[in-house]
């Protein structure tokens, strides 16, 4: 059965280097989250926005951008998810900028510690946000979560839950991968992540690509997908402010969506880098609720029987 599902909104654009992300949870209800997911029979409960700390625009202090700010929010964040699966919960995060990923899948992690079960995380995106305050100049937080989810960063950031690292490079699978800063590249190699970037879909195409991605995924598994708007390509997806060309096809994301459903092991989502003030009459967002309501279970094809589910 299918657990209550819980919409929280972080309505911020600390971490990121473009304003307008903080404005993503409200256009996600716009287009209609709730409803989708409602007309599939599911509890949604809506507990509205989180607060944190207001945007101060300031260049970077120490190689990062907003570092007190970010870690308020994420603090807010990392509670707030971890109250929801403890009540038996599916928690949706409505971005908000990706450096919320870190209070998010923290949050996961140390719920998976306390049950005593596996951990795979779906990175869906353009980027692989493994960057460090020494790779790059902008100190945007949004392009290092994964890093700091890994240990790699300030004990202010990598300890939010409680346990550094948060994560192991092995429980993460990065997914449309396609703009990655060469000493991040090389960082990405030196702790072995696991990479699927466009090239590897473009070759084996995106079947086979997340049978790889899911592989090993099964009942003792907690299945949290992170989902970067900017892992579709901006022809249909132009409403984010890190745009990278080549991106996934409505219809590869559709069958990437479809397939992480079919397993069955869905238990958490965020949905990251929406900025409406550069999208086009909200289309992203519908795109983006389209998506998701995949990942629920709405299939665009009709089968005589379900497909196989992933081992």
């Amino acid at each position: 059965m299918q657990a209550p599902i819980t919409l929280i909104g972080a309505p911020t654009d600390i971490g990121a280097g473009a304003r307008g992300a903080s404005m993503g949870p409200e256009a996600l209800r716009v287009a209609g989250l709730a409803a989708v997911l409602q007309a599939q029979g599911l509890t949604v409960h809506d507990r509205g926005n989180l607060t944190g700390p207001a945007n101060p625009w300031r260049p970077p202090q120490g190689g990062y951008r907003h570092i007190e700010e970010v870690a308020a929010w994420n603090h807010g964040l990392h509670g707030a998810v971890l109250d929801e699966l403890r009540a038996g919960h599916l928690p949706i995060v409505l971005g908000g900028d990706h450096c919320l990923g870190l209070g998010s899948i923290s949050a996961v992690a140390r719920h998976c510690r306390e049950r005593h079960k596996k951990l795979r995380v779906l990175w869906l995106d353009a980027h692989a946000d493994f960057n460090t305050a020494a790779l790059t100049p902008s100190g945007n937080l949004h392009g290092m979560p994964v890093a700091l989810l890994c240990g790699l960063g300030p004990p202010e950031l990598t300890g939010i839950g409680g346990h550094t690292p948060a994560i192991r490079p092995q429980d993460i699978r990065q997914i449309g991968i396609r703009s990655v800063d060469a000493g991040e590249k090389r960082l990405v190699h030196e702790h072995g992540l696991e990479v699927f970037d466009m090239r590897t879909i473009d070759e084996m195409g995106m079947r086979h690509t997340m049978e790889l991605a899911l592989a090993g995924v099964d009942g003792d598994t907690h299945l949290h997908v992170s989902f970067d708007v900017d892992f579709l390509d901006p022809e249909i997806a132009p409403g984010v402010g890190t745009t990278v060309r080549g991106g996934p096809t409505y219809r590869e994301a559709q069958l990437c969506m479809e397939m992480i459903a079919d397993t069955g092991r869905l238990a958490s989502l965020d949905v990251m880098e929406l900025n409406p003030a550069l999208d086009v009459r909200n289309r992203t967002a519908e795109l983006a609720v389209d998506l998701v309501e995949s990942l629920f279970g709405k299939s665009t094809l009709m089968r005589k029987q379900a497909p196989t589910r992933a081992t």
